[in-house]
């Protein structure tokens, strides 16, 4: 098997930028959701809280790219301009901002990391974008990353420990680039795969990566 894709999202719930390497850390992809978007006021009752695409799929339509700065630029704009502010209100309602958060249960809904293989997004016929994998493990057969859970993966020598299979959500019915929204496809994931696809893992040994490097199961 061999690396086939690297993926990193620093706005999230926006689309992505692929990459060709990355280091991988305790925090997963290097630069990996900086910046989430808000809503609410921690004075109020309900409190200020991070949306995601699940509620606001328009947020897919912005990309967000890291910067050679380390910060993330929204359709190629600094993330705290105005414009990019704007965009943010109109694609996730009035009040929605974005803000930048290291802390990592704030960054991610799960573990660091999202691992899908190719062979499981081919038996589905499916974008694999409709995934938003960090990395994409390419000569893997079938459905053969559903026996992977509490397993590791070596990618030279960087190690990844995997946990569970992710549980798939709403978010893989929007189509990546027009945003339509297709319910079967949930369906589909539902009745074919038990409603899950990739695993959830994190870093178990950092280094850098690069598409293309074999990867040995462990």
């Amino acid at each position: 098997m061999y690396l086939a894709e690297i993926w990193r999202y620093p706005v999230k719930s926006m689309a992505g930028e692929q990459l060709q390497e990355v280091r991988l850390g305790r925090d997963g992809v290097e630069g990996d959701r900086l910046v989430q978007v808000r809503i609410g006021d921690m004075d109020s009752e309900e409190g200020e809280r991070i949306v995601t695409a699940r509620s606001r799929p328009k947020l897919l339509g912005h990309r967000a790219a890291l910067g050679p700065d380390g910060e993330p630029l929204v359709d190629g704009r600094p993330w705290r301009e105005a414009s990019v502010a704007a965009d943010v209100e109109r694609a996730a309602g009035a009040g929605a901002r974005l803000e930048r958060s290291d802390e990592v249960q704030l960054r991610y809904d799960i573990l660091p990391l999202l691992v899908a293989t190719d062979g499981a997004i081919a038996a589905l016929g499916l974008d694999r974008r409709r995934f938003r994998p960090n990395l994409l493990i390419g000569g893997a057969e079938g459905l053969a990353e559903r026996g992977w859970e509490g397993r590791k993966l070596r990618i030279g020598e960087t190690v990844i420990a995997l946990a569970d299979l992710r549980g798939r959500c709403v978010m893989t019915t929007f189509d990546p680039d027009t945003l339509e929204q297709d319910p079967k496809i949930l369906r589909t994931i539902v009745q074919r795969l038990g409603g899950v696809l990739g695993l959830n893992a994190a870093v178990a040994r950092g280094g850098l990566v690069r598409v293309g490097d074999p990867v040995e199961l462990a």
